[in-house]
């Protein structure tokens, strides 16, 4: 007798479960579906910018939202999109922008004014299709589009290694309205390597106007640059509402890396005309006798060291220097050089080529021959000082030095020595 209750109670429960199973069962698969409001003006105003659209699902779905305009034409906001059921409402907002399936830059851009039908449907796993509709009014939309007018990447091959040959690369372009916009390369495996805008007091990023990009691959800080290889340049601009513009080109970078090279040990022995040899402490020479030196360098990186004249074993006088000589500074290139104590003209005015021209790897661009120093490669360098003038001071020290020209000293103060000039009259020391 006690058991007929608890039996009762069962059945209540069974009862129950049945019941909200078929009611389950009755519910459509797309269901609550809301569009509002009816009546959008999409520019950025902050009134009624963008439609709401909430549904809910009873079964896994696929969903598509699109609007039809009066010609029939499709214009999607999703595109069949996976959704699980939930008894929560999906909410998403339209704000007049829809996908722009053609070729061409513009990918995402705000329909025009006019009345349109929305239609929301839903398929789920069986193919059962079930589906919604309205009516949309569009009115005073910005279809403006963040357009990047006269995208140009130059040079489009470039070798970002510090060698003052095509180490930048230029990409300009003209936005004629604010929007949002990123530039980068992208290789065969979709590995991204984003530009930075060049910094400029008269335009700002995402501003209206002329806009430049200086890349360099990040050589100039420090930084390896991106792998040797063919890149795709994509320059995206996306405006407040959610146009958007893509614009591509290629970029190829070669001999990209840090140049690295110094003098080895770093040791340069140095003799005179009368066969006296330097201890690397000091030396005795006479006035008008010539001082020699040798020293060797070696290219310790992974990219080309471009060098330039005059080749090893050039004589300068006192009075000369690389620039009366008519090899003048080349920014990029690297020289070996020669310094002294109160030297009143040019830093290291004595400067040599990193090997002889055929020793050395010739690249020609254009009408122009330049000279590499390869990775791993080492050269022996010399060449000599006429002294004709007595020095500012004597005795002096000398020293050398290797030279990255235009960016830096990369060894400064290199075996100085203390050097004695034997003067047997006055002079003046000249440049």
């Amino acid at each position: 007798m006690k058991s007929a209750p608890l039996f009762l109670a069962l059945i209540i429960v069974l009862t129950l479960v049945a019941i909200n199973m078929m009611g389950c069962s009755a519910r459509p698969l797309l269901y609550d579906v809301e569009f509002y409001p009816t009546v959008i003006s999409p520019n950025a105003d902050g009134h009624d910018d963008a439609a709401n659209i909430l549904y809910r699902l009873s079964r896994n779905a696929s969903v598509s939202i699109y609007l039809v305009d009066q010609a029939g034409e499709r214009h999607y906001h999703r595109d069949g999109e996976r959704r699980s059921a939930q008894q929560e409402s999906y909410w998403t907002l339209f704000s007049g922008v829809v996908d722009v399936d053609e070729a061409g830059p513009v990918k995402r851009r705000m329909l025009p004014d006019g009345h349109y039908t929305w239609v929301i449907e839903a398929t789920d796993d069986s193919g059962h299709t079930e589906r919604a509709e309205g009516s949309l009014t569009i009115v005073d939309a910005d279809t403006t589009l963040p357009e990047l007018r006269g995208f140009s990447v130059s040079p489009q091959v470039f070798s970002p290694n510090r060698d003052g040959v095509d180490d930048h690369v230029t990409i300009n372009y003209f936005l004629p309205k604010p929007a949002t916009v990123r530039v980068y390369l992208v290789n065969e495996a979709g590995e991204k390597f984003f530009i930075p805008e060049k910094v400029s007091q008269r335009i700002k990023p995402g501003e209206v106007g002329l806009h430049q990009y200086d890349y360099e691959g990040g050589v100039d800080l420090g930084s390896v640059p991106p792998p040797d290889g063919t890149y795709t340049v994509t320059a995206i601009a996306e405006d407040i509402l959610g146009q958007r513009v893509v614009e591509q080109s290629t970029l190829t970078i070669q001999h990209g890396g840090v140049p690295r090279a110094d003098i080895i040990n770093a040791e340069v022995e140095y003799s005179t005309s009368e066969g006296l040899r330097g201890d690397f402490v000091s030396l005795t020479i006479p006035l008008s006798g010539t001082l020699y030196f040798t020293a060797t360098v070696e290219n310790y990186g992974d990219t080309p060291v471009r060098t330039t004249g005059p080749q090893p074993g050039t004589t300068y006088t006192s009075r000369q220097n690389f620039s009366t000589l008519e090899w003048y500074q080349s920014d990029g290139a690297w020289r070996f050089g020669i310094d002294f104590e109160e030297n009143p003209g040019q830093t290291y005015p004595f400067r040599w080529s990193l090997g002889q021209h055929d020793e050395l790897e010739a690249v020609v661009r254009g009408n122009d021959v330049f000279y590499y120093l390869m990775p791993g490669q080492r050269v022996t360098i010399s060449g000599a000082i006429q002294i004709l003038d007595k020095p500012p001071r004597n005795p002096f020290y000398l020293w050398a030095g290797l030279i990255h020209e235009g960016v830096e000293i990369v060894q400064n103060r290199i075996s100085p020595i203390l050097i004695t000039v034997d003067v047997p009259s006055r002079g003046a020391w000249n440049q």
